[in-house]
This record gives C-alpha cells, sequence and structure tokens, in this order.
C-alpha cells in the first residue's frame, strides 16, 4: 500500500527576493510569485496529477499558492497550521547580514533567535505531520503547500527514518518535491524539480534556518 505525497514550497514573496527571514511573518505572494503558482498549476492540468486532498500552510503565501493549484483542479482545499515554517521571531524580516550584525554568535553558536521555534521542536512538528497525513489517508496521493524550511525539515526526517544520507538541496520556490510512504518505508522520487520556472533562484535570496551555512558553520 502507497501513499505519494507531492511537497510544493508556495511562490516568491517579495521578502524573499530581498533575502529576508520570513518565518511565521504572514507575507504575501509577490507578482513573480502568483506567476509562479499559476505556472505550476497549468503544469499539473497539463501532466494530468490528480490529488486525492491538497493540504496547505495557514499562512498567506502558502495558502495563496495552494488557492491558484487547486482552482486549476477543481478541488477543496484544507488549511493545515502545522505545515508553517519555522517561526522565526525577532530574526523575522531581516537579512541574514543583519542578524549577524544585531545577534552575536547567530548561525555560529546561537542557531535559533532566543524567542523563535528551536529547531529539534519544529523538525518535531513538520515530521509528525507528515507521518500523520501519511498514515490518515492511506493509498491515496496527497498535495503539501507549505514552505522551504519545512520540506527540507521533513526530508530530513524520513531519510533518518529510512537510514539514508543524502544532502538537501536549497527548495526553489513552487517546486515539486516527491516522497512516497510504501508501507512502513519512506523514499524520495522526485527532489526540488521546477521545470515548469522558466526563471532560477536569484543569488543570495530566500534565506533558510536549516541550510548548512546556517547550521553553526560560520557568521560570514
Amino acid at each position: 500500500m502507497t501513499t505519494t505525497i507531492y511537497l510544493i514550497r508556495h511562490g516568491e514573496t517579495e521578502w524573499n527576493r530581498s533575502g529576508r527571514w520570513q518565518g511565521h511573518a504572514d507575507v504575501p505572494l509577490s507578482p513573480d510569485g502568483y506567476r509562479q503558482a499559476e505556472a505550476l498549476a497549468a503544469r499539473l492540468v497539463a501532466e494530468n496529477i490528480r490529488f486525492d486532498h491538497i493540504y496547505a500552510s495557514d499562512l498567506s503565501r502558502a495558502m495563496e499558492t495552494a488557492r491558484i493549484v487547486a482552482a486549476a483542479l477543481e478541488m477543496p482545499l484544507q488549511s493545515a497550521p502545522e505545515l508553517r515554517e519555522i517561526n522565526m521571531g525577532a530574526w523575522s524580516g531581516l537579512t541574514r547580514a543583519e542578524i549577524v550584525a544585531r545577534y552575536p554568535g547567530a548561525f555560529d553558536t546561537v542557531l535559533h533567535p532566543p524567542d523563535g521555534e528551536p529547531r529539534e521542536i519544529f523538525a518535531a512538528r513538520v515530521g509528525g505531520a507528515l507521518t500523520k497525513l501519511a498514515e490518515h489517508h492511506p493509498a491515496e496521493t496527497l498535495a503539501l503547500v507549505t514552505h522551504g524550511g519545512t520540506i527540507r525539515a521533513m526530508l530530513k526526517h524520513i531519510l533518518m527514518l529510512a537510514g539514508v544520507e543524502m544532502e538537501i538541496p536549497f527548495i526553489g520556490n513552487t517546486a515539486l518535491t516527491i516522497v512516497r510512504l510504501d508501507n512502513s518505508t519512506w523514499s524520495v522520487v522526485r527532489l526540488n524539480d521546477t521545470a515548469h520556472l522558466e526563471t532560477k533562484r536569484h543569488a543570495g535570496d530566500a534565506p533558510e534556518l536549516l541550510l548548512p551555512e546556517n547550521e553553526g558553520s560560520s557568521t560570514a
């Protein structure tokens, strides 16, 4: 019995483009973000991809992306607050350079904001959400429209369960990542697929707490 889950990152926001950390800040899609979501929806229709259920983080950038997809597929949409990005607390709205300047030790000895969500709590939240949804929908195909950090944490969770070591790349806006739960075994079927987009990642944009450069390597 196989459950297939499409992990879909939201479209671009202005904070993504300017390199500002978002977390729980309710930042809407930019005009380019709407175009990305429309391109994703058109691809799903063209490839005749169907879902049994579509869930989305309740933050605007994810919900707006999911609404475009759900409308194109003529499907209902379900809000899932547990799919939110990590809570960045006081770091929200700042660039990496601003965080390093204001918070000594950031990304070196201080790996999450003092008033934010600890990494292990975040990992347990989103890993648990993925497992719960998969178990609740056996043998179905789901779409989870969420955030880059959430997707990376989910991938780390299932790879750890599978005993697999794999470098997880930056997750692009509206990228498709597909995972499967076959009985009790997780696998990654597709990773960070942005074939529907003409534009690529901007240098330095869309910072994400779980990327290697932010996991205690340096404050540069």
